[in-house]
C-alpha cells in the first residue's frame, strides 16, 4: 500500500450526500452568516442526522446540566460552527465504514476518543478565546478522519497485521505513519477537506501539523501556527495511545507552558473530564 493508494481512495470518494451538501451551502459566507431557521429545519428533515447529534452534545463529556432535546438548543448551546462540524462528523461516518481495530480500538471508541478530544479543546480553549475555540472544537471532532481512511484501506489489504502491529508497538504515532505510509493521518484527513471543500484553514492546519515550523507552508501566520499548537496540545493529552493518562496529560501542560498558556487550568479541565469519561 502507498501513500497513491492512499490518494486515490480519496479522490474516488463521491460528495457529501444531500443534506450535509445542503447544510454546506448555507455556509457559503462563512459560519457567522448562516439561517439558524433553515440550518435547523434542514437537520431536522433528517431523523438518523437529528439523532446522532442529539446523542453526540447529550454525552456527559460535553458538561452540559441538563438534556438538550431539540436540534435549535443545539445550535443555541454550541454556535453554528460546531453544530456543522456534526453534521460532517455523520456524513464521514456515512462515507468511510471501516474496522478501527488496527488501532487496538473498535468503532465506538474511536467515536468516543474524538469526542473527548472535542470536548477538551472547548472546555480549555473556552477561557482563551471563545470564536477561535468554535473553529478548533469544530475541526478536533473530525481530524482523525485519516485514519478511518488508512483503516478502510488495509480492511482487504496483505499490510493489514503488519500495520496494526507496527502501530500498536510504535511509541510516536505520525512518524510511524510516515514511514509505513509516506504520509500522516493528519495531512489525509486535510486532503479529504480539500476534495469536500470544507473550510481551508482546516486544511493548513493539518496539512502542517506534522512539520517543523521551518518547513510549514507560507500561508501558515501566526493565528495559525497558534491553532496547530493548540491542536497537537490536544492530540498530545488524547489519542490511540493515551487517552488521559498521567503522563499524557502533564507532556500536554509541558507543552502549554512552552507557549505561555495556563497549564494549570488546562490540567484541571482534563482531569475533569477524565473522571467523567471513567464514570461512563
Amino acid at each position: 500500500m502507498t501513500y497513491k493508494d492512499l490518494v486515490s481512495n480519496i479522490d474516488d470518494m463521491p460528495p457529501l450526500s444531500k443534506v450535509p451538501m445542503i447544510i454546506q451551502g448555507l455556509y457559503s459566507r462563512g459560519p457567522y452568516d448562516v439561517d439558524i431557521k433553515k440550518l435547523v429545519k434542514i437537520i431536522e428533515s433528517d431523523a438518523m442526522l437529528t439523532a446522532n447529534i442529539l446523542k453526540t452534545i447529550n454525552s456527559p463529556f460535553y458538561g452540559f446540566s441538563r438534556e438538550i432535546y431539540c436540534i435549535s438548543q443545539a445550535v443555541t448551546l454550541l454556535g453554528t460552527q460546531r453544530v456543522y462540524s456534526l453534521v460532517i462528523q455523520y456524513s464521514i461516518s456515512e462515507h468511510l465504514v471501516a474496522d478501527t481495530t488496527i488501532y487496538g480500538f473498535n468503532n465506538s471508541q474511536f467515536n468516543e476518543m474524538c469526542l473527548l478530544q472535542s470536548s477538551l479543546m472547548m472546555q480549555w480553549y473556552a477561557k482563551i478565546n471563545l470564536q477561535d475555540m468554535s473553529l478548533l472544537t469544530s475541526l478536533i471532532l473530525i481530524m482523525e478522519s485519516g485514519k478511518i481512511i488508512i483503516s478502510k484501506e488495509l480492511m482487504g489489504s496483505d499490510y493489514r497485521e503488519e500495520y496494526r502491529k507496527g502501530f500498536l508497538a510504535c511509541e510516536n504515532i505520525p512518524a510511524f505513519e510516515q514511514e509505513f505510509l509516506e504520509t500522516t493521518s493528519y495531512y489525509l484527513s486535510a486532503l479529504l477537506f480539500e476534495h469536500w471543500n470544507l473550510n481551508p484553514e482546516y486544511i493548513t492546519i493539518l496539512k502542517n501539523i506534522d512539520k517543523k515550523e521551518s518547513d510549514m507552508d507560507e500561508d501558515v501566520d501566526a493565528k495559525i501556527l497558534s491553532y496547530i499548537k493548540a491542536v497537537d496540545i490536544i492530540r498530545t493529552a488524547i489519542n490511540l495511545k493515551e487517552v488521559l493518562t498521567d503522563d499524557s496529560i502533564k507532556k500536554a501542560v509541558l507543552k502549554i507552558n512552552a507557549i505561555n498558556l495556563d497549564g494549570e487550568h488546562f490540567e484541571k479541565v482534563a482531569k475533569r473530564i477524565r473522571k467523567k469519561y471513567e464514570e461512563s
